[in-house]
């Protein structure tokens, strides 16, 4: 009995279970179902929502883009606005209040910037048109202004303002007789040119003129920079040369500068050119320390941060100007040598030698290359010039034919010329020494220098060998002789010549003087004693004494002591 009862227990036990299954199926489904009818609603929903969402986005974009149609339409009408607004202060001109009318160009340019950018709006091609037209009539005032400014301000420099800015030993004296050059009544210098340039060099302090009133400085230059930005650096570049250039060139002629060729130069006479060399020495002091330094700090101010159109400027405005001061120099170089040239030629030398780093610093950048060259190739063709005519001197010192009759053999006037010139050279011993190591071929500047100096001696003495023959007597060639080697030789030992010449030559040339002494005696005596041989001759052919009671020795005692006065006189000599 047990065993059917727990079977029928489990039995029932299975069937609820069953029963149980199968109603969570039925709610399951009914789930599913329900869900399932929950989608196809909310699938309905959004079908039915889709058009408002589609309307909602496109009201948003439309408000978006009305949001942007009337920013645009702002800036459009805030830049009609700004158009009007110029136009009126372009017309009115720059006169009475520069700043603005500048403030108004550059809100001009913006406006044209700002249509040219912006071409899809229907009217800008139009705007842009009369934005481009106004704008070319505010360049046109502009230039007009920049030139007016320009003009207004740029005054020539009277020599006196340039003579204030140099040192005080450079000053010229006014009043004076002896002025050479200066049309205004001045001598130059009371120097002559080599202390002039030496003076020029010790540490002497110059002080650069402003041209340009430094508060209209930033005037010019705002008004260059609006120009350069509107593509007008022609227009500027021409205006700033015409006006400056030619300030420049009458500041010059006002100093005395002339434009002389080479034949000018050549139909000089020589006390005439001098002083225009002396004067041409200063000038170029004055030019590039002074002058142009004075134009290059204009024109940096000016141009500032506006390179390269501020060379080019500097370059047209100064290249007159330096071609006629160069060419002087030039006509100098080229014009016929002769001895007298050869110190002023020096002086020239040292002046460009002096000035050629300032002018390579004034005178730098590309457009300026043409006159850096043209000042180095002065300095080196005035050095050439001068160290040949410097052997020139040596040549017409060997081949002097001057016919000047020294009857007493004293010192003959060639070699007072040369000697003198040969000690006026030693006031020129670094420009010399510097002439030989530029152009020398090998040894020391000073060992070439004592070599050219012997030679000019040698030259010198042989000459006088030459001139010497022209005695009949041998006596007075030989005192001639060593008159003129004994006044070389007291000469260069009383010079810096000696140290340069050494004493070996002193002494050579002094044994070559007693050499001619002892001819000389030799020569004179045997003349006396000739004199006093035949004389005794005569006086033994007529029986020891004379008729008239020794009228003949007396005679004969007279004749020698005149001869003897005669020879200790032409000895001291």
């Amino acid at each position: 009995m047990g065993a059917p009862l727990v079977m029928e227990i489990l039995t029932e036990r299975a069937h609820f279970m069953r029963e149980s299954l199968n109603k969570n199926r039925t709610i399951t489904d009914g789930m599913v179902s329900i869900l399932g009818s929950f989608d196809h609603r909310l699938s309905a929903l959004e079908t039915a929502m889709r058009p408002t969402q589609v309307r909602t986005h496109a009201i948003r974009k439309a408000h978006e883009n009305i949001d942007k149609t009337l920013k645009a339409a702002e800036v459009i009408l805030a830049q009609f606005d700004i158009s009007r607004q110029v136009e009126a202060k372009i017309i009115k001109g720059p006169r009475e209040d520069l700043e603005s009318y500048l403030a108004a160009v550059d809100q001009l340019r913006n406006n044209v910037e700002f249509f040219s950018s912006n071409k899809s709006f229907k009217s800008s091609d139009g705007v842009l048109t009369n934005a481009n037209n106004l704008l070319a009539k505010a360049m046109l005032k502009l230039e007009e202004e920049f030139k007016q400014l320009l003009s207004t301000y740029s005054k020539v420099v009277e020599p006196e303002r340039l003579f204030e800015c140099l040192p005080n030993s450079l000053r010229p004296s006014s009043g004076s007789p002896s002025n050479q050059g200066d049309p205004n009544g001045r001598k130059i210098s009371p120097m002559s040119h080599h202390e002039q340039i030496a003076k020029g060099t010790e540490g002497s302090t110059y002080t650069v003129p402003t041209f340009i009133p430094p508060r209209i400085i930033p005037q010019l230059h705002d008004l260059v920079r609006r120009m350069v930005e509107a593509g007008h650096e022609q227009q500027c570049l021409k205006i700033y040369r015409d006006t400056r250039a030619s300030v420049l060139e009458q500041s010059l002629r006002k100093l005395g500068v002339e434009k002389l060729t080479k034949d000018d130069v050549q139909k000089m006479q020589w006390e005439v050119l001098e002083g225009k060399i002396g004067n041409w020495i200063h000038f170029m002091r004055i030019a590039v320390k002074l002058l142009f330094a004075g134009e290059r700090k204009v024109c940096d101010q000016i141009f500032e941060d506006l390179d390269p159109l501020g060379n080019q400027c500097f370059a047209e405005v100064t290249m007159s100007s330096v071609i006629m001061l160069l060419s002087f120099g030039e006509a100098i170089a080229k014009s016929k040598r002769s001895p007298e040239k050869l110190f002023v030629l020096l002086d020239m030398y040292e002046t460009m030698r002096e000035l050629l780093p300032e002018i390579e610093v004034i005178f730098g950048g590309k457009a300026s290359a043409e006159m850096r060259e043209a000042a180095l190739s002065l300095t080196k063709r005035l050095a050439q010039t001068a160290q040949d005519t410097f052997g020139d001197f040596e040549e017409a010192v060997e081949k002097d034919a001057t016919k000047t009759s020294i009857l007493d053999g004293t010192v003959h006037p060639l070699t007072s010329y040369v000697i003198n010139y040969v000690k006026f050279l030693f006031d020129y011993q670094s420009t010399l020494k510097q002439l030989f190591q530029e152009n020398g071929n090998g040894g020391s500047s000073n060992s070439q220098l004592a070599v050219a100096t012997k030679r000019i001696m040698s030259a010198l003495q042989t000459n006088l060998d030459g001139k010497s023959k022209q005695y009949k007597d041998p006596a007075l060639t030989h005192l001639f002789i060593m008159n003129n080697i004994h006044y070389m030789v007291r000469s260069v030992r009383r010079s810096e010549a000696k140290d340069l010449l050494g004493d070996e030559w002193v002494q050579i040339h002094r044994r070559i003087v007693q050499q001619h002494a002892n001819h000389y005696r030799r020569n004179a005596w045997g003349k006396i004693l000739q004199c006093l041989t035949v004389q005794g001759l005569s006086s033994s052919g007529s029986g020891g004494l004379s008729t008239d009671g020794g009228t003949s020795s007396s005679v004969s005692r007279a004749l020698l002591k005149e001869s003897s006065k005669m020879n200790t006189l032409m000895f001291i000599l």
